[in-house]
């Protein structure tokens, strides 16, 4: 394989095969061992370890062993050193905004030619998110995380107000309601959640990051991200919306006595009202995200993983088989969902069994699900690049201190643009434009 980009990250050279892989899947590989096979798998979602009890009774001549990790950045570090030290797992759960640092490490395989035929299983939305915006394949998605508002029915109605279908809507919708009450607003505006503004950035258009020849383009300060900032900044300088961080103890109490009327979030959500706000179950409904043109149907996606099998795997096309099986087959993703509590990725077990009732917090809404998956479907497809941490990190600073000193937040997206460039150039990335 040339190796001709001459970007780095983290000391490791970023391959030709973040572009175009040349590995293979083949049962035929020579490479692959024959005979029965053991196989390592890298999670940290809840009860896997059922499914993986499931696949071994079943398939016996390929055991796969589970090592649980914790999530988000842990396990990507733990794999990156883990793969530097030449012991790294078969497979390994991957958030899908890690997938470029792995893959630029080396770490994770192009699995396209097995892999490529379960495209049509997924949404054009989520597929895109494993593929890099390439040919190549570099995981099988296993959740997706379509963003949506939730809003308390009840005090809309207390309120006389309407679900907004646009963020005109939204906007004057806010202002309504600070003019009924002083006390309530209709949502907040939080400078601790980067993926929470990334999803409401896509739903817009942006598109961070691209790879354009054996380059990165960087436009984290895009049209479509400058539009949603300068939007909720009008609305926090304005006062009719909060501008105090979610997840916090003043955040939980807000949800539940009513502070706070609505929240944009992801398809997740009900299991986080659970415990934040639970003397408020049966008080709330989900509709799709306000649209940025009437008429338009898009969202965003707020989290979501994948399956990935790492490059130094001697039994590639069994990883590939077992990632298949997890996150496609109907047993599979329905003991994903009933197991797990995870939305499933393929878009055939959205609408499956283990999916046929609302979430017990939303069971006055019978087709949460269903519409669930109407919206999942229009979620947008982007490239992940390979420093989404810094890019994170540069929101939360910059957002917090433009909260705090009322300034303009379309600084706050230059100066994440900026934080992002400076550091894949450090690292030796090559950036276009």
């Amino acid at each position: 394989m040339s190796r001709t980009l001459g970007a780095k990250i983290l000391a490791v050279a970023l391959g030709a095969s973040l572009v175009a892989a040349c590995t293979s899947t083949s049962d035929d590989d020579p490479a692959e061992p024959t005979g029965p096979v053991e196989l390592t798998f890298w999670s940290w979602t809840p009860n896997i370890e059922k499914l993986v009890d499931r696949w071994n009774a079943d398939n016996p001549e390929t055991k796969v062993t589970l090592s649980r990790q914790a999530g988000g950045g842990d396990i990507v570090t733990k794999l990156l050193t883990a793969a530097k030290a030449g012991n790294p797992p078969d497979l390994a759960q991957v958030e899908y905004q890690a997938l470029p640092t792995l893959v630029s490490n080396d770490v994770l395989a192009d699995i396209a030619e097995q892999a490529r035929p379960l495209q049509e299983k997924f949404s054009e939305g989520t597929w895109r998110q494993v593929t890099l915006g390439t040919d190549a394949v570099y995981a099988v998605p296993q959740d997706a995380a379509p963003m949506m508002l939730y809003y308390r029915a009840d005090l809309f109605g207390q309120f006389g107000l309407t679900v907004p279908k646009t963020w005109q809507e939204f906007a004057q919708t806010a202002r309504t309601l600070r003019g009924k009450s002083k006390r309530h607003f209709l949502t907040t505006f939080s400078a601790n959640d980067p993926g929470w503004f990334a999803g409401l950035a896509q739903q817009a258009g942006a598109n961070w990051w691209g790879i354009d020849g054996e380059s990165w383009r960087v436009t984290v300060n895009d049209a479509g991200t400058k539009k949603v900032a300068d939007y909720w900044g009008g609305l926090v300088a304005e006062g009719v919306v909060d501008g105090k961080p979610m997840y916090t103890p003043e955040w939980n109490k807000s949800l539940n006595d009513g502070t706070l009327l609505a929240w944009p979030s992801a398809v997740w959500a009900p299991g986080v009202l659970v415990g934040n706000a639970p003397a408020t179950k049966g008080k709330w409904a989900m509709a799709p995200l306000p649209q940025w043109s009437a008429g338009e149907n898009r969202t965003g996606n707020w989290g979501g993983s994948s399956t990935g099998v790492t490059a130094a795997s001697k039994h590639r096309a069994a990883a590939v088989r077992f990632a298949t099986w997890l996150n496609t087959d109907p047993a599979a993703t329905t003991m994903l969902v009933r197991e797990c509590a995870v939305y499933p990725a393929a878009r055939d077990a959205q609408s499956g069994p283990a999916l046929a009732s609302p979430p017990d917090f939303f069971a006055n809404q019978t087709d949460f699900y269903p519409l669930a998956k109407q919206i999942a479907d229009t979620a947008a497809g982007v490239t992940w690049g390979p420093n989404v941490n810094v890019t994170y990190e540069a929101y939360q600073d910059a957002f917090g201190k433009a909260i705090t000193a009322k300034t303009p937040f379309g600084a706050a997206v230059d100066a994440m643009q900026t934080a992002t460039v400076d550091d894949m150039r450090k690292n030796g990335f090559t950036i276009a434009g």
